[in-house]
């Protein structure tokens, strides 16, 4: 990123900055598609996920739970948001899964902000299928072989495990994923 950029109150790259884009959006662990960024909802346990990942997944999953509250405009029509949608109440669904994304911070010695999450803990399950995992597994690995060696290694010889809130069901990749 060129010096006057990082001098700037706005230390977000523009669109024209490409080369700081690509590593800002690498490090946020989201996707530039065009002009579109991707939000990754992982189906993956928050385990198997490494520092970078994790902080993502709290970021993304406090903006869909924006979302799912109508508190946001940018994001209403992503195609992840379908999952926790269908279920009979989306904010419990959401806020369930950031629960667990919690969980796993705590486990880790991190410190975040549970107040954040709108509602407490509730006994909320939705099917994810066996193909939406294996291709979960191999889109992290690909990110983990660069980001982190020893949880890239890990990741490939565990068992996969999903979500807590999710449970597995026979099928491909699922509808809503962007492939």
């Amino acid at each position: 990123m060129n010096e006057a950029r990082q001098n700037s109150k706005n230390p977000r790259p523009t669109a024209h900055d490409e080369a700081a884009w690509t590593v800002l959006e690498t490090e946020a662990t989201r996707v530039l598609i065009g002009s579109v960024t991707v939000m990754r909802l992982w189906s993956l346990h928050p385990s198997g996920l490494d520092r970078v990942g994790l902080v993502a997944l709290w970021r993304e999953g406090l903006l869909a739970q924006k979302v799912l509250l109508g508190q946001t405009n940018g994001y209403r029509f992503h195609p992840q948001l379908n999952r926790f949608r269908a279920s009979k109440n989306p904010v419990a669904a959401i806020s369930t899964y950031l629960w667990a994304v919690v969980d796993e911070a705590i486990a880790r010695g991190y410190n975040f902000d549970a107040s954040k999450i709108a509602m407490r803990k509730r006994a909320v399950s939705i099917p994810v299928t066996q193909g939406q995992m294996e291709f979960e597994r191999e889109h992290l690995s690909r990110k983990l072989r660069v980001r982190d060696r020893a949880r890239f290694r890990t990741l490939s010889t565990t068992r996969l495990l999903p979500h807590p809130m999710l449970r597995v069901v026979a099928g491909g990749i699922e509808p809503w994923e962007i492939v």
